[in-house]
C-alpha cells in the first residue's frame, strides 16, 4: 500500500530533475542566462546541483519499493 506514494514521488522528482537539467543545459549552450541578475556560472551550477539532488531523491524513492 505504501508503494503507490513512493512511485508517485519518485516519478515527480525524476521528471523535475531531468527537466531542470535539460533546461539548464540548453540555456548554457545558447549562452542565455539561467537566472536573471545572477552570474552565469553560479546560476548554472546551482541549477545543475538542484537537478542532481532531485534525481537522487527520485532514485531513493524508487529503490524503497
Amino acid at each position: 500500500m505504501e508503494s503507490g506514494p513512493a512511485v508517485f514521488a519518485g516519478v515527480v522528482f525524476a521528471l523535475f530533475g531531468g527537466g531542470l537539467l535539460m533546461w539548464t543545459g540548453v540555456r548554457v549552450r545558447r549562452g542565455e542566462p539561467v537566472a536573471q541578475g545572477v552570474g552565469q556560472t553560479l546560476s548554472a551550477s546551482l541549477a545543475a546541483a538542484a537537478g542532481a539532488v532531485a534525481l537522487g531523491l527520485a532514485a531513493y524513492c524508487l529503490t524503497r519499493l
